[in-house]
């Protein structure tokens, strides 16, 4: 059996229901294929539910901070693990089921379920149907990478995906990767009770960072009893009775630690290995990520890739850009590409942070004079009212032409503060425009302009 639809998506993640939307509403008959889970990585594995898990953990970070402000509570703070998983299974059952009722109640969109594989650049199967198109657009996402590593095949270690199934609380998690979704994971569980050590094995953490921002970071979450191994080498496992031994082979501190559980958070690839795109002459890189132009087209006519499996972000905004480019491009008549965002994320430790642009280091490498002006958040009103003063503003200008060039601001409302300096770039307008602009008292952003009125 084959059917014929205007157009297919393979993948309901952040940019594939929106795109099917797009599509169905200028008249065109849709088939969107889900293997699994809809709404994807965000919604099932990422980002809700590490900020509902987030959350908890603050609301329990802050419990114990009680006393400081003045509040009297009842004995020491205890933290229910079963109702934690149950609240975080709720927030991504809602948002998934939404997903989902959208996706299947949607006018000209027919949804299947399975996995897709092409049989030719313009032929797919699903089980026991073929679909044809003209139009093919591929998001398919990412997972986790699982390294070699002598002794991993001996012991149960976890992933991004897996830790969310817990409902216990690991005496003692050793969390392997000092990146993003390893740090996140590393302060939750230590807010919940854990003992938890974060083994690296570069020099610093999140090293796509500045180094005062990794520096700051490493204190951050040191202070709240997380212990960090850096410059670890031939990291492997062994078994330990019940435990784990993790060997990391450091100059400082002992060569193993032992651990209850282990989160793998080294990296992430895409889920590109079966859909056969060998069939359809679809070009892949080394890591398997599917190659795509400017405007994410890949080298097949009438195939796009859009998301985390086309290696051009890791982020849902960027899925979600992806998204707004290719239909833009495609129904609209634009010409929207890829290079025209600026970088911008967040690492939503507790304070976060958010960033824009380029790094110092960055900056310094790519152009001439550079200013930098950067303030503590000791020295921002609202940090030092919320007793919550770790952390620092750090923006970064162009000393020829005063356009910013990046920003990184750590600190209690750095991840929504950021979106200020990232507007004034994308409108590009200059450093001297956002200083003088007033600014609401007492916030976080009001001394983004102070701080750029001490460039240095």
């Amino acid at each position: 059996m084959s059917t014929a639809y205007d157009a297919i998506v393979i993948g309901a993640g952040q940019a594939g229901p929106s795109l099917a939307g797009r599509l169905t509403a200028a008249g065109m008959k849709v088939a969107l294929v889900e293997r699994k889970l809809f709404g994807g990585t965000c919604v099932n594995t990422g980002c809700m539910p590490t900020k509902t898990l987030v959350a908890s953990a603050y609301a329990a970070h802050l419990a114990r901070r009680a006393a400081d402000f003045g509040v009297v509570l009842g004995g020491p703070v205890g933290v229910d693990m079963v109702a934690v998983k149950a609240r975080k299974d709720r927030v991504v059952m809602n948002s998934r089921s939404g997903v989902e009722k959208w996706l299947r109640g949607m006018p000209g969109c027919t949804v299947l379920q399975g996995q897709a594989q092409f049989e030719s650049p313009r032929s797919i199967r699903v089980g026991n149907e073929t679909l044809t198109s003209d139009r093919i657009f591929i998001n398919v996402g990412g997972r986790a990478v699982i390294p070699a590593m002598p002794g991993l095949n001996e012991v149960a270690c976890l992933t991004n995906t897996t830790i969310m199934d817990l409902d216990t609380l690991p005496r003692h998690l050793v969390v392997i990767g000092g990146s993003y979704i390893g740090l996140e994971f590393a302060q939750i569980y230590r807010r919940f009770g854990s003992e938890v050590t974060v083994v690296e094995k570069g020099p610093r953490l999140i090293q796509h960072e500045d180094e005062d921002v990794s520096a700051e970071i490493k204190s951050i979450l040191e202070a709240e009893g997380i212990a960090v191994r850096l410059d670890a080498c031939c990291i492997g496992f062994a078994r330990r009775g019940d435990d784990i031994g993790a060997h990391v082979d450091c100059t400082d501190g002992a060569p193993e630690v032992i651990g209850s559980h282990v989160l793998l958070a080294v990296g992430r690839q895409p889920n590109t290995g079966d859909l056969g795109l060998d069939r359809a002459g679809v070009a892949v890189n080394e890591h398997g990520y599917i190659t795509v132009d400017d405007e994410l087209r890949t080298n097949v006519p009438g195939i796009w890739a859009m998301g985390d499996c086309n290696g051009r972000g890791a982020f849902t905004h960027t899925s979600y850009n992806d998204f707004e480019i290719v239909a833009d491009n495609l129904l609209d008549g634009a010409s929207r590409r890829v290079s025209d965002r600026i970088v911008t994320y967040g690492l939503f430790i507790d304070p976060p942070l958010g960033r824009a642009g380029l790094t110092e280091a960055q900056a310094r490498a790519a152009h001439g004079k550079v200013l930098v002006g950067k303030r503590p958040m000791t020295r921002v009103g609202r940090a030092v009212e919320k007793g919550e003063t770790q952390g620092f503003i750090k923006i970064i200008v162009d000393g020829n032409t005063d356009k910013i060039l990046g920003a990184a601001i750590l600190g209690v409302g750095g991840d929504e503060a950021i979106h200020g300096i990232l507007d004034t770039m994308a409108a590009g307008a200059t450093a001297t425009s956002l200083r003088h602009t007033v600014h609401i008292h007492p916030t976080v952003s009001e001394l983004i302009p102070t701080t750029l009125g001490e460039l240095k």
